[in-house]
């Protein structure tokens, strides 16, 4: 048997971060009451169960909007030193001012500075042993390929770096330049390279093989999965870590991997989704309407034109309709043909710049979300210029347009920018992965990702 029981996964190693900061973050308030003089919390208390409950949704919550679970940036010291920081602070400013269910505001206001405290300082002392045990090689995820070159050497892009899998070898039809452990395809016997525990995971593609090389490598493989090394597509792989579908899906037989989410005709899921549209479209409505004397006079200043704009986009099942804005390029930006916005576009205003990268120039779009054009999470609604060039440029593009089109989608807080065929294809491949598995779950990511985007001034 493989010897996998010291291997955490990307599932597990979150969970793992989850468990342990509030473990941690609970047994300090109980030290700190007993030994220290900490009289915030009293665990004797009979609302205890509550005051701790409210206090890790607000730690998971700032958690994940701060990229506190983000494993990427997990092993850096500054950036988990940041985020604790972060978390820590908004988690303290939110408790104490939620009414009726934390405990009563202490007389001796330095308490909130102790609370604060014990939020970050064992969390970061811990985070520092987990970036010093856990990212040991010897916990990643031992991976062997076997396929076309081509495609292990795109695959090694997206897991280079990544603190979770380590490649043990690669069986291809040639040498990728760069990459270590390389054997021949056509004269290697699996079952000779990988010795018992050596790999935990394979990951297989046939694509491009002879049906007698094929035929082999099934009975070899078939072997090691007795002997509990994991066998998984490259398709399935590939999804896992990058979190869009693959290229390879979009192809004449597309419905052997991509069919609608089972929420897409799920009533309650819809009533669900249409009842939080209605909601937050309200609210953020009524945020406009404060917020419309001071971004009109920064228009007056930065912009120096009209204030609002609206453009005819593609909506569900191709209808289209007009998408409402605030301006943030200068007057008459396009004047013969319709051009893509890139990131550093010179047509974007000092001030239209600012209202891109704290999305404040979507504002208005909740109007269209409370008319049920559009719902606050799905794909970016496209123009239909551009709509038109890429179903006849990319494979299936008109997918995305199956379901409603949001403010903000899976594609958006991923892979903002776009503004080439190549580009649009990928962004594609990530609203099809969302189309795919749409849920609860993929919904509350997305929103907690564009709450990040918007703190940390990434918007478009």
């Amino acid at each position: 048997m493989a010897k996998t029981s010291h291997i955490y996964n990307i599932s597990e190693r979150k969970l793992l971060l989850r468990v342990i900061d509030i473990s941690i973050i609970i047994l300090s308030l109980y030290f700190s009451s007993i030994y220290l003089n900490f009289r915030y919390f009293y665990f004797s208390s009979e609302y205890i169960l509550r005051w701790l409950l409210l206090l890790v949704f607000y730690y998971l919550v700032f958690g994940e909007i701060f990229l506190l679970y983000n494993l990427k940036m997990s092993n850096n010291r500054y950036t988990v030193v940041r985020s604790i920081t972060l978390v820590a602070l908004f988690t303290t400013v939110f408790y104490i001012f939620t009414p009726f269910l934390p405990p009563v505001l202490p007389h001796n206001r330095l308490q909130i500075i102790y609370l604060f405290i014990v939020l970050s300082l064992p969390v970061v002392v811990w985070r520092f042993l987990y970036t010093s045990l856990v990212f040991s090689p010897k916990y990643f995820k031992s991976i062997f390929f076997i396929g076309e070159s081509a495609k292990i050497k795109s695959i090694l892009k997206e897991i280079d770096k990544d603190n979770i899998h380590n490649l043990q070898g690669y069986l291809s039809d040639k040498e990728i330049n760069g990459v270590d452990n390389f054997h021949d395809i056509s004269s290697v016997n699996i079952l000779s390279l990988i010795k018992e525990g050596s790999a935990t995971e394979i990951i297989v593609s046939f694509k491009g093989l002879l049906p007698e090389a094929v035929e082999s490598l099934n009975k070899q493989l078939l072997l090691l999965l007795q002997r509990g090394i994991n066998i998984i597509s490259y398709e399935t792989f590939y999804e896992e870590v990058t979190e869009r579908v693959p290229r390879e899906y979009l192809q004449n037989n597309f419905y052997k991997h991509l069919s609608l989410s089972k929420n897409n005709n799920n009533r309650f899921y819809l009533f669900g989704l249409r009842f939080f549209n209605i909601i937050i479209s309200m609210i953020g409505l009524i945020v406009l309407l404060f917020l419309i004397p001071i971004l009109y006079l920064g228009n007056l200043i930065g912009n120096r034109g009209p204030f609002f704009y609206s453009q005819e986009r593609v909506g569900q099942n191709g209808k289209k309709f007009n998408i409402f804005k605030l301006r943030t390029m200068v007057k008459n930006a396009e004047t013969k043909e319709a051009i893509w916005a890139s990131k550093n576009d010179k047509r974007i205003t000092t001030f239209g710049r600012f209202l891109r990268n704290t999305r404040l120039d979507e504002l208005p779009q909740f109007y269209n979300i409370l008319k049920g054009e559009m719902s606050f999470i799905g794909p970016r609604p496209e123009r239909p210029e551009f709509v038109k060039d890429l179903e006849d440029k990319i494979p299936f593009y008109a997918i995305r347009t199956v379901v409603r089109p949001g403010l903000t989608g899976w594609a958006q807080v991923n892979y903002p920018y776009a503004n080439t065929i190549k580009e649009q294809e990928i962004k594609l491949r990530y609203d099809l992965y969302y189309i795919k598995e749409r849920n609860v779950f993929i919904d509350f990511k997305i929103l907690i990702k564009t709450f990040t985007t918007v703190l940390f001034f990434k918007g478009q």
